[in-house]
């Protein structure tokens, strides 16, 4: 696609909405240029008025025109760029891939408060709420099903927008210092070793700004 593609995204140690379109531009080597704004400035909310429709991000600019929501960037990358590579032909595995990206994006609204992003930390969690866990099994369940369908090595066999959905998933299992069944391990440490998880990880690991609410959230526990 002849345009300019400018993707608009948050801290990269906090912000998992972000993670996941960038992700998906870094694995199929689309060229975009990224711009960030830092969530832990005063003016955060200010700056994402400024460059985003709704008013967070991510938002991804085609030249003149915004795309924005991470799951509705993915959807326009694979049908504008991608010649639809970033869902499998097989109709069952587009259908679960679907289904299950669907989910993630507006489900498991524990895991996301209690869990927030935050890659350079490592935590122990203090207790495991009944509620919490059972969102974690289902997040197992979905890989497991996806994986068992597929073959692997990813989610839906070739590497896929559901694998860009769940990759925050991963990373924060590895903050808060959670286990997943023994035959989901290939899979996530599969995902973190991928080259743009891991150049992904190395500048959040370099930024300096704080979170405030994220950092407190088990700081006094």
């Amino acid at each position: 696609m002849d345009a300019n593609l400018r993707l608009v995204i948050g801290n990269k140690n906090y912000s998992s909405w972000s993670l996941r379109p960038w992700l998906l531009l870094k694995h199929f080597a689309i060229e975009f240029v990224e711009q960030s704004v830092n969530l832990a400035s005063a003016d955060a909310q200010l700056q994402m008025q400024t460059l985003s429709p709704s008013g967070q991000v991510p938002v991804l600019w085609v030249d003149d025109m915004p795309v924005w929501d991470s799951l509705a960037i993915c959807e326009w990358l694979n049908e504008c760029c991608l010649d639809g590579k970033a869902w499998p032909e097989r109709a069952r595995l587009k259908a679960l891939g679907r289904s299950m990206s669907a989910e993630i994006h507006a489900g498991f609204q524990l895991t996301r408060r209690l869990l927030p992003m935050n890659c350079r930390a490592r935590i122990t969690l203090p207790d495991m709420p009944t509620a919490l866990a059972n969102e974690i099994i289902r997040i197992e369940q979905l890989w497991q099903e996806a994986l068992d369908i597929s073959g692997g090595p990813w989610l839906l066999g070739s590497f896929s927008i559901a694998d860009c959905m769940y990759a925050p998933i991963v990373l924060r299992l590895q903050t808060y210092e959670l286990e997943v069944d023994e035959h989901l391990v290939p899979y996530c440490q599969q995902l973190r070793q991928h080259d743009a998880i891991r150049s992904w990880l190395a500048d959040a690991y370099q930024e300096v700004d704080v979170i405030e609410s994220v950092e407190q959230l088990y700081s006094e526990r």
